[in-house]
């Protein structure tokens, strides 16, 4: 019985989400759009950090041309991101809270593990701070990631993101 039960939770906990998400209690932080399956806000996926946080927090280590030394940066998967949402498409076009885009390869998320982080060193990233959501390479996990195409997929002050 116990055994039923545990491949049971762990079917469950990797089946995609699909339908209408719970909408967010707190001031909205992150609002994605486009070819997405599952919204809560007339066709958008609405996030506060409480609702990004329930996704599961990952952290790793490393060096980047915006801090000195290795940093340690903390936030959500954005592959898994993606999937929660049910992102259908190749490209995420991500937009910052000065209206910077940058365009990445959804392909990306997976290949190279990027997060969306939210904490830097521990603490929650200010707008003055390049927060309070940044997307993040693992720029030290392999040589390719130290080069300015990746560099510049790495948008701060994320505040939208809409997948085509």
């Amino acid at each position: 019985m116990r055994l039923i039960v545990m491949l049971l939770s762990f079917a469950l906990s990797t089946q995609a989400w699909a339908g209408e998400l719970s909408k967010p209690a707190g001031k909205v932080l992150l609002t994605l759009s486009g070819n997405i399956e599952n919204t809560n806000e007339g066709g958008k996926a609405v996030f506060d950090i409480a609702s990004l946080e329930k996704l599961g927090l990952v952290s790793f280590q490393t060096t980047s041309p915006w801090y000195d030394g290795r940093t340690t940066f903390t936030g959500i998967s954005l592959q898994k991101l993606m999937d929660y949402v049910g992102a259908k498409g190749s490209v995420v076009k991500v937009t910052a809270l000065n209206d910077y885009t940058t365009e990445i390869p959804l392909s990306d998320f997976k290949k190279y593990n990027v997060i969306l982080a939210l904490k830097i060193n521990g603490e929650y990233m200010r707008i003055r701070d390049k927060g309070p959501l940044f997307v993040v390479y693992p720029y030290d996990s392999l040589p390719e990631l130290n080069n300015q195409i990746y560099y510049s997929r790495s948008a701060w002050q994320v505040s939208r993101m809409n997948i085509e």
